[in-house]
């Protein structure tokens, strides 16, 4: 195994347990599945169970715009109402210090409080989801 790989499965494992412990029991580290893959955290939901997937990266360089399409897609395939990107903040070794990325539409919606994901392509960013 390369060291770049164990870097990012110690970061998986990292958050994945920062997750579970404060969410959820059920989260965990995915499988790969290659080019039809579904994220590298799975379990993870809205409060209204809707699913969600993260793609975690742990990189010197930033690649947001590369990363978060590589959420959304993975998104698509887990059938996953939303993508979002955890990245390591550099110089910070705690779990809960680390980046989130995510478009501004999936921060509405899930401020709003993750409707189902049909509901969710027709949110209006002004009007308040009512619980």
């Amino acid at each position: 195994m390369s060291a770049a790989s164990r870097k990012g499965q110690t970061f998986e494992r990292l958050i994945a347990n920062y997750l579970r412990d404060n969410l959820d029991p059920g989260i965990d580290i995915r499988p790969k599945n290659g080019r039809n893959d579904r994220g590298d955290i799975g379990g993870v939901k809205t409060v209204r169970g809707a699913d969600l997937v993260l793609e975690l990266k742990n990189h010197n360089r930033l690649e947001l715009a590369e990363w978060l399409k590589e959420a959304e897609l993975e998104a698509g395939n887990a059938d996953a109402a939303a993508g979002l990107v955890v990245h390591k903040r550099k110089g910070a070794g705690a779990a809960g210090d680390q980046y989130v990325t995510l478009t501004l539409d999936t921060l509405v919606w899930l401020l709003q409080g993750g409707p189902e994901r049909d509901d969710r392509l027709s949110v209006d960013p002004h009007t308040v989801v009512q619980s």
